[in-house]
């Protein structure tokens, strides 16, 4: 996605970098503390303003709301986030299986 696109285009975007730091511990009812804390153990990595300051995406404030979720209950910020990780590499292996199940019932049929 390029600066030509549109902003309506941009919005839409689950990747695009829309929201400041601020805003997104506003969003998630946590501290911009929590944000560099799970950036720091690499759950997620936001991207950086010409200004050098942290922008966060819609899906990346999904992941810091599962972490959240967890630290919450209890569990170590490291270890949330690890169980995010793997949560996430989880569903993408078995998105992965799905397309090859469909793949070969397909070419059985």
């Amino acid at each position: 996605m390029t600066a030509d696109t549109p902003l309506s285009g941009r919005l839409d975007d689950d990747d695009y970098p829309a929201y400041t730091m601020g805003r997104a511990a506003e969003m998630l009812g946590t501290t911009p503390g929590f944000l560099r804390a799970i950036g720091e153990a690499r759950l997620i990595t936001p991207l950086r303003s010409e200004g050098g300051h942290r922008r966060y995406s819609r899906y990346q404030l999904r992941i810091a709301a599962r972490a959240r979720e967890l630290v919450d209950q209890g569990t170590p910020i490291d270890a949330a986030c690890r169980i995010v990780i793997l949560e996430d590499q989880l569903e993408e292996a078995q998105r992965i299986n799905a397309e090859y199940r469909r793949a070969a019932a397909e070419g059985s049929g």
